[in-house]
């Protein structure tokens, strides 16, 4: 096999140095798929690694925890050489060597098949956080918090998940409030579908144990006050789909919204959620997300650029989504 580029992170004696590096076969990890990888993209916790602040990356390491390409060439069963493929999550980028490559090497059953539905550009504008966007949605049908119950809170709208869980509840039909620190962004966040748009800083201070009913269902991506905030303005036998920790990881919170309103907080994993789940989760991607909104919530750089992102991104200073072209 011919050598492939990809950006290498390793240690310095600043904490993390990444470069990027003409590697051969030897640099692949173990895996009966071998992958050409066209697009990737970056999400929180890529910035996080291109930081050298995320807990438990293993060095030197490939980034990137989502990919799209084609096989190259297959031991597995289910994919063929030639098949267009996604890649989210399993800890690439994390512990094996992620999406910021040319080539990839991993277990055929870490990779879902790409819905002919999309372009492998508009599969990393989607992405983890879109397809964690999705699986938040699935949790709100499974406990039957349908559009007829109410309005449904999305926190850190502007932002990738934000986004795109905005536009998928307003396909779906419910009435979406959308909450951001970027109230500049109300007009992109009506356009993606949302009825209503407030300040993130009426949820990110500390909660009283319950306050006024206002939501019947929420997506979360802050975690800590913002969530506890958010639950205690659940409405009677509301769901909460807490999908991240932009805003810290505790949960200063109290009960009462669990044993007096019938409250349940979903916890959304989308790294290690089995396959048939994705598989469920790209498929309803396919049928309800408008590719027009998903086009107008994304935009396209090289991977180059990638190293220059990872500070605005965690800064939240990136709209919607942004799709990484490889090669």
């Amino acid at each position: 096999m011919a050598g492939f580029k990809a950006l290498v992170l390793s240690r310095s004696e600043d904490g993390v140095k990444a470069a990027w590096s003409d590697l051969g076969e030897e640099a692949l990890n173990d895996g009966n798929v071998l992958v050409r990888i066209t697009h990737s993209t970056i999400n929180y916790k890529d910035g996080l690694a291109l930081a050298g602040k995320l807990p438990g990356m293993r060095l030197p390491l490939i980034p990137g925890i989502d990919f799209a390409g084609t096989v190259i060439a297959s031991a597995h069963a289910e994919f063929a050489a030639g098949e267009p493929v996604i890649l989210n999550g399993w800890g690439c980028g994390e512990r094996h060597n992620g999406g910021y490559a040319e080539r990839a090497r991993v277990p055929g059953d870490w990779l879902v098949k790409r819905p002919e539905t999309f372009t492998s550009a508009e599969s990393m504008a989607i992405g983890t956080a879109g397809y964690t966007a999705m699986l938040a949605v699935l949790a709100l049908e499974a406990h039957e918090v349908g559009p007829d119950k109410g309005p449904v809170l999305v926190t850190g709208a502007a932002g990738g998940v934000g986004s795109i869980a905005v536009a998928l509840l307003s396909k779906l039909g419910y009435q979406v409030t959308a909450s951001t620190g970027r109230l500049q962004e109300a007009d992109y966040l009506k356009s993606l579908g949302a009825s209503e748009v407030i300040d993130r800083a009426e949820l990110s201070g500390p909660a009283r144990p319950l306050a006024k009913e206002r939501w019947a269902g929420a997506i979360d991506v802050a975690g800590s006050h913002t969530l506890a905030n958010v639950l205690s303005m659940t409405r009677y036998g509301g769901v909460v789909a807490a999908a991240g920790l932009a805003q810290g990881l505790d949960l200063p919170g109290s009960v009462a919204p669990f044993i007096l309103r019938a409250v349940t907080l979903v916890g959304i994993d989308s790294v290690m959620a089995p396959k048939a789940k994705r598989v469920v989760a790209w498929q309803r991607l396919a049928r309800d997300l408008d590719r027009a909104k998903l086009a107008a919530l994304s935009v396209t750089r090289p991977i180059e650029d990638v190293v220059k992102l990872a500070p605005e991104i965690l800064a939240g200073k990136i709209r919607g989504r942004v799709v990484l072209e490889v090669g």
